[in-house]
């Protein structure tokens, strides 16, 4: 065991969960209702999830993903889409009509409330996409509250547009708001409210959230709380949201990771590496989202199959391991091997739900292993060394319990020893999973 604990490398640092000591401050971690602190994600497309297209067909599918293990559900945009200057058929989920209105292609708000409270019955939670950054042309505040949005030089409101990134973006279906405007900030914040009040919605996933100031995040969290405790995740990745208003922040640093690694770009080096010299240093009890896919990966990236291939699974162990919270899109458990079309009906194709049984058991692992659990409550990482840079492993530990994974991150056979073990064969992209205590 000695001779194990010198060879072990504990990062401090668990997985951009924790400030470098320089920079580290007395402030407790922010605290995370507790039925998130074992918790996984699970994202829902409503408008592809079923042939129907409802929130009552997707209702028959809550005692299957209750099996699985399913936690907190995340329900793309429920509002109603708009239709000037709509994109393709049906539009983008994300150019919101009204904000306090209920998509009719999904159904009623009765049937919301009945999804909801049917999940709750079963034990998991519902988030709801929100979009405050932007809306669509012809949402009914660009003519109530004109003065809430962004003008050209004209004083028109225009397009969404980015100039800042690799590459020139228009959103030519949905109109920037401006956050200067104090009347926005109330107006959205009610807006937000209706939702938790009259849904029971358990909290918000909040889209483009790092483009809308971080400020009326911490005062919308603070009003929110007010009505019930809640959970948000924030479609961003900068530090500063964790202060007050957001539990999790997303993990597109290992997401690209886990894209390179499995065509080659990289490998167990790469992931210690990342570990020991993260990018960005995040509050003490930040939880992540550690994805393969979710709903832009898959339309705009490519498949699970593209992406992937024969490494898919060997990566989800590690999105499920690693410190933070995983995600599943919905399909990946029947093996998605297509990109859904985004503006137009494009149903998934479940077959037999090939994966169920590994998303099942890894999920199982998380919820009994406080070794794995999110943020402050679960432990540290402890890379292990291998001999071997196509062999990843690493351990957890936290009161007892520890859980160690091994994975191979190549496409070949590979023979390796742990510290102070014999020497062992992983066949390509294989994986091991040992845990210990409770």
């Amino acid at each position: 065991m000695r001779q194990l604990r010198r060879t072990l490398t504990t990062l401090s640092l668990a997985l951009c969960a924790a400030l470098p000591a320089a920079a580290a401050t007395e402030a407790a971690p922010m605290p995370h209702v507790s039925w998130s602190r074992n918790a996984n994600i699970y994202e829902v497309n409503i408008r592809q999830y079923t042939p129907e297209g409802t929130f009552k067909a997707f209702a028959q599918h809550l005692p299957r993903l209750k099996k699985m293990g399913v936690d907190i559900l995340w329900l793309m945009p429920v509002q109603p889409i708009g239709e000037k200057n709509r994109k393709g058929t049906l539009g983008s989920y994300y150019a919101v009509r009204d904000y306090t209105a209920v998509n009719p292609e999904f159904g009623t708000l009765d049937d919301l409330k009945a999804l909801v409270k049917q999940a709750h019955g079963l034990g998991m939670h519902v988030i709801i996409d929100w979009v405050a950054n932007h809306t669509a042309f012809d949402n009914p505040w660009t003519q109530e509250h004109s003065d809430w949005y962004l003008k050209n030089d004209k004083g028109e409101i225009y397009p969404v547009t980015y100039t800042d990134g690799a590459e020139p973006e228009y959103w030519t279906d949905v109109t920037g708001l401006d956050w200067t405007k104090p009347g926005l900030w109330k107006g959205m914040t009610d807006a937000m409210l209706y939702w938790v009040r009259e849904a029971d919605i358990d909290g918000f996933r909040c889209d483009v959230a790092g483009k809308v100031p971080t400020p009326f995040w911490n005062q919308a969290r603070a009003e929110l709380d007010r009505v019930k405790p809640v959970f948000m995740l924030a479609e961003a990745d900068k530090p500063d949201l964790h202060e007050h208003a957001f539990d999790m922040t997303y993990g597109w640093d290992t997401k690209d990771l886990f894209k390179a690694i499995a065509k080659g770009k990289a490998d167990a080096r790469t992931l210690a590496n990342f570990l020991e010299h993260p990018p960005k240093a995040f509050p003490p009890g930040a939880y992540r989202m550690r994805f393969t896919s979710n709903h832009d990966e898959n339309s705009w990236a490519g498949s699970d199959v593209e992406l992937y291939g024969p490494a898919f699974k060997a990566m989800a162990v590690l999105a499920a391991t690693l410190p933070g919270m995983p995600l599943i899109y919905g399909g990946q458990e029947a093996g998605l091997d297509k990109r859904i079309e985004f503006f137009e009906k494009d149903p998934i194709q479940w077959k037999d739900y090939a994966y169920a049984p590994f998303y099942t058991k890894l999920l199982a692992l998380k919820h009994a292993n406080p070794a794995l659990w999110n943020g402050q409550y679960g432990g540290p990482v402890q890379v292990l060394q291998t001999g071997n840079d196509k062999v990843f492993a690493f351990r957890r530990a936290l009161k007892g319990n520890s859980v160690q994974v091994t994975v191979n991150v190549s496409n070949d056979a590979q023979r390796f020893s742990l510290p102070g073990g014999k020497q062992q064969t992983l066949a390509a992209w294989d994986y091991r999973i040992d845990a210990r205590g409770k």
